[in-house]
């Protein structure tokens, strides 16, 4: 069994450094008492072009791994902090009528405030085009646990077609 876990954890208070701009100019020039800058030799002189900086290529951001991305999309669908139909575009079949129900029930949603977040993400790949994923998700000191499976479109898009949360799926409904 080929079981991977994915997602770091991050410490509270951590920020990506700062930007650092050598474009921008310094500061303003000194004032004289008679609110004139000060003749100096440099400025006389014809400037020969723009200040050039020693070219550093940007350090590349990882790209998002597909389960990253599900895991928050439907962590904010099942919390209430983003409506179901968000999820349109990103669900086949029987998952959206899944995650509508399981989104009536409001299980993630907390009264006190405390915002659910991901713990941690797995998944397992049971062939090409398709993962099989789970997710921790944590709300102050409860766990829950939430399972997904994402596919690959032909379209090259991935797609959840199937959600579960904290048990088996509910009764399928009858079309009479």
């Amino acid at each position: 069994m080929n079981k991977v876990m994915t997602r770091t954890q991050h410490t509270a208070g951590t920020r990506p450094p700062g930007r650092r701009d050598t474009r921008r100019p310094a500061g303003t020039p000194p004032r004289t008492p008679n609110g004139l800058a000060p003749r100096t030799a440099a400025r006389t002189a014809p400037p020969t072009g723009p200040a050039r900086t020693p070219h550093r290529p940007l350090p590349q951001q990882p790209q998002p791994r597909p389960t990253d991305l599900f895991a928050d999309r439907l962590l904010a669908v099942l919390s209430g902090r983003r409506p179901v139909h968000s999820m349109l575009r990103h669900t086949l079949g029987r998952a959206y009528d899944d995650l509508a129900h399981l989104a009536e029930r409001g299980p993630l949603r907390t009264p006190r405030g405390i915002r659910p977040v991901v713990r941690d993400i797995g998944y397992y790949v049971p062939r090409p085009g398709a993962i099989e994923a789970f997710a921790r998700i944590g709300a102050g000191d409860r766990l829950r646990a939430m399972a997904f499976r994402l596919e690959l479109g032909t379209d090259h898009r991935w797609r959840c077609t199937a959600v579960e949360l904290g048990g088996p799926r509910g009764p399928r409904p009858t079309d009479d």
